[in-house]
């Protein structure tokens, strides 16, 4: 039996499926293009995508009927067809609950970076600038006292607040329903009336597609941070652009869309964006377990076992 793998994988776990005695193909590239996926996926018992593959009805079926189980290597599934693997009989799993603390880490970071203007301090004393100290160099936001609205309060916003008030920071927030929860709820409109920093953390639906439309980061307070370490689509990049232009004091961005950002984007004029390259999860030890959570989920499921993180 036959696993593809889309990408190399950090730590052992891929040795675990060789032990199982199944034939696995890991592409070794950056990149894997459209048309070499379609080809790897013949004949295929089992798929390890990340979240750079799009896996549709037509890899599906280019695998053919024995495609048992799709185990993403992420959290978000927004890349997957769930419909079409449902109709199919394929079984979808991904890695929750592993990355909650590293996204959490990286989203304070891009927070700091953007409010104290770190990129561009670097790029100040390295382009030769630093010349002597003043009294308004390069000033920033002081964290401590500032609201922080969170949108999406699953377990890395749960995080990020955590991580937020120990900077002595206010914290709300919105999502689909209140929770139980010491932060203040409050709706969309109202949170981003008030909120001096907010941090995206819901999941890309059809309902959440550019919830920050034009209209909603211009009712963002003015002189506002914009941090997205959830999925690009969230945002309408070509507004974000926009509203970076005076309206808001910067944004801190480990997604975009499109993704990757193409190099010529305008995004990349604005000194007061900081853009990550989708390094949310990438601490070496989070990786290497969602690489082990990826393939037991795999191994589950090709057992005949119910595997330990479903989603389809």
């Amino acid at each position: 039996m036959r696993v593809f793998v889309t990408r190399t994988l950090p730590g052992p776990a891929l040795e675990r499926l060789r032990e199982e005695g199944l034939e696995v193909e890991v592409h070794q590239g950056l990149l894997l293009p459209r048309e070499e996926l379609l080809k790897k996926v013949e004949g295929v018992v089992g798929l390890i995508p990340t979240v750079e593959d799009r896996i549709d009805e037509e890899v599906m079926d280019r695998a053919g009927p024995g495609l048992k189980v799709i185990a993403c290597y992420s959290v978000g599934v927004d890349h997957v067809d769930l419909e079409a693997a449902r109709r199919r009989g394929i079984r979808v799993t991904h890695t929750p609950g592993v990355l909650t603390e590293a996204t959490a880490d990286l989203t304070l970071a891009l927070l700091l970076a953007v409010a104290r203007r770190v990129v561009e301090g670097v790029d100040y004393a390295r382009g030769g600038q630093w010349r002597a100290w003043h009294p308004e160099l390069l000033l920033g936001l002081d964290l401590e006292g500032l609201t922080l609205g969170i949108v999406g309060m699953g377990r890395i916003g749960q995080a990020v607040a955590k991580r937020a008030q120990a900077f002595g920071m206010r914290v709300v927030y919105t999502s689909r329903t209140p929770k139980p929860l010491p932060y203040p709820f409050l709706p969309l409109e109202e949170l981003l009336a008030q909120a001096d920093i907010v941090s995206l953390h819901a999941p890309l639906t059809p309902e959440t597609h550019r919830l920050l439309n034009r209209e909603r980061l211009f009712a963002m307070k003015p002189g506002a941070i914009l941090l997205n370490t959830a999925r690009g689509g969230l945002v309408d990049t070509e507004a974000l652009v926009e509203a970076l232009d005076g309206h808001l004091f910067g944004a801190g961005l480990d997604v975009t869309d499109p993704e990757p950002l193409p190099p010529e984007h305008p995004l990349y004029a604005r000194k007061n964006a900081v853009i990550t390259p989708h390094l949310g999860s990438a601490g070496r030890r989070t990786r290497e377990r969602m690489a082990m959570m990826a393939v037991e989920n795999l191994l589950a499921v090709l057992k005949g076992l119910e595997p330990p993180n479903p989603v389809v």
